[in-house]
């Protein structure tokens, strides 16, 4: 029996969309290299690299990119899933971004990755501050709680899920970041780390296969920070 830690990024290691904080990125390069550790992440490739860096990137024994779509071992190519999203489901997502009240748009809102779409009403494109307040009108409306759910409804092969603060991951159904179970040894105890478990976040369905499968924890965290504190006491 081997013990596996199995990190979401944003917002678990990193702020959301940030770099690693450096002296954490010490200890977790330190605790990647005397444990297993797994990376699963909406983000692609690319932009998880910027925000970890090369080195904890390939210090990991697999990085679950787009939610498990698309899985890397270091420098080689596991697997991805081709699929893109149809006109309708876009057509469906074009019309919650001209209905939304919030006010500013960055572009980038509909981004396509291996197996998944990010749906953004503020748009990747957003700074820091712009995010920021997107954040806040989230938080005082559940838009994108309220967009997801709607989505849910009208396309029942789909699945939609808020991810990091201001995006929706969108699938097909049992392509979220369960799909990645598939290659842990049920012997084995998982120990997964995720600061939206909520049943509505898009760590909940990996959470929920963990715990009714009975293979290990799923731990929730509110940043970085309790991570950090959550490893010290390991």
């Amino acid at each position: 029996m081997t013990n596996r830690y199995i990190f979401d990024v944003d917002g678990t290691i990193t702020p959301s969309r940030g770099q690693i904080d450096s002296d954490f990125a010490v200890f977790f390069t330190d605790f990647c290299c005397e444990n297993n550790v797994y990376l699963v992440t909406g983000s692609d490739k690319e932009k998880t690299i910027e925000q970890i860096g090369e080195e904890i990137y390939s210090l990991a024994q697999r990085v679950y990119n787009c939610s498990g779509s698309d899985v890397w071992q270091g420098e080689k190519h596991i697997r991805s899933d081709d699929w893109s999203v149809g006109p309708i489901t876009r057509a469906f997502l074009l019309r919650q971004l001209e209905e939304s009240p919030f006010p500013l748009r960055t572009g980038l809102h509909i981004e396509e990755r291996p197996g998944m779409i990010n749906f953004s009403v503020v748009g990747r494109n957003a700074t820091v501050g712009e995010r920021k307040l997107y954040v806040k009108h989230d938080k005082a409306t559940q838009e994108r709680d309220i967009i997801a759910k709607q989505f849910n409804e009208e396309f029942s092969d789909l699945i939609a899920r808020p991810g990091g603060e201001t995006g929706i991951d969108i699938s097909p159904k049992g392509k979220d970041k369960s799909q990645i179970i598939v290659d842990f040894d049920p012997n084995d105890t998982l120990y997964f780390y995720g600061d939206r478990m909520d049943t509505m976040g898009n760590d909940y369905p990996l959470k929920k296969v963990i715990l009714d499968r009975d293979l290990g924890f799923a731990i929730s965290v509110d940043g970085w920070q309790e991570t950090w504190e959550k490893l010290k006491c390991l």
